[in-house]
């Protein structure tokens, strides 16, 4: 998985990219489509995985912003209601087929509604074709953005995005407001921790059911912990993993989970960390205000 926004984990370590707009996102308004006939292409750097872009161009942009990156490109297909799918096309402009395995899966796939009122993280199977195939991650009518997150056999880890328009009747949802705790199926998750662009901030995940610590938090994907984080607007990507693996004598099972996290931009964001207990994943949603960095008063 592309690492665009460096973070570092604190029993973590993370993978990190940035996305938003069909193409390139615009880091402070608005998406924008890309320009028809010319995609942009190169890896941007911002982590220890980046690489430039070809031409410069993207030497300032975190990976995932674009459709198509390094000679890869994201492309939906076109498929019955119900379904969704995609291919991704290599250098040779053919279906590539040979992925690498990350976190337990060869391809990731992340979607969320640009309001950030819907978000999924589900992993497709692939034909042997190269088209992946899963049942429509988008539940509801609106815009949404889907980030495909996988790593070509030979090639470095790459994260491309693509809009998604769902039809039907749609009005934006206004994002809850700032909190420290966060619900889900009888399960309270607080955070703790402050976000500032620009530094390196630890954040704390505190899982309980009905009040009591939950220290036995099931391994998923390879982890006990998922992390993302959405700004909203642009669809500023994070996605974070902890560094270590369930067994390895050093990593516990909860109640906390710690991160170390670096954003590079103030803004308003949504969290989702996803994890697993009693045989269920499940997401708890914070929404975290990142003021303006105060790194040059200290």
């Amino acid at each position: 998985m592309n690492t665009a926004t460096k973070l570092s984990g604190f029993a973590l370590g993370l993978v990190a990219v940035v996305g938003a707009a069909y193409g390139v996102g615009l880091m402070t308004g608005p998406v924008a489509p890309a320009e028809s006939g010319h995609p942009t292409t190169g890896h941007a750097s911002g982590g220890p995985e980046g690489g430039g872009h070809e031409d410069g161009a993207g030497d300032h942009l975190p990976g995932g912003l674009l459709v198509s990156d390094q000679g890869y490109t994201l492309t939906p297909v076109s498929t019955p209601v119900g379904e969704f799918a995609f291919r991704v096309t290599g250098p040779d402009g053919h279906a590539v087929t040979a992925f690498d395995v990350e976190h337990d899966k060869r391809m990731h796939l992340i979607v969320a509604r640009r309001d950030l009122a819907g978000f999924r993280h589900v992993h497709p199977t692939m034909d042997p074709d190269g088209t992946w195939r899963i049942a429509s991650p988008l539940a509801e009518p609106g815009s949404w953005r889907a980030f495909a997150d996988f790593t070509p056999t030979g090639a470095k880890p790459l994260t491309l995005g693509v809009d998604v328009a769902v039809p039907g009747a749609f009005t934006p949802r206004t994002l809850p407001a700032p909190a420290a705790t966060a619900t889900v199926d009888g399960y309270t998750v607080t955070l703790t921790g402050e976000l500032r662009p620009g530094r390196t901030n630890e954040l704390t995940l505190t899982v309980r059911r009905d009040g009591v610590p939950v220290t036995d938090l099931q391994p998923y994907l390879g982890a006990y912990g998922h992390l993302v984080a959405l700004r909203q607007g642009d669809l500023a990507y994070l996605h974070v993993h902890p560094d270590g693996a369930p067994g390895d004598g050093r990593t516990r099972p909860g109640p906390e989970v710690r991160f170390r996290a670096e954003v590079p931009f103030a803004g308003t964001y949504r969290l989702f960390l996803d994890f697993q207990h009693g045989g269920t994943v499940r997401t708890a949603e914070f929404t975290v205000v990142v003021g303006a960095s105060d790194h040059a008063h200290d």
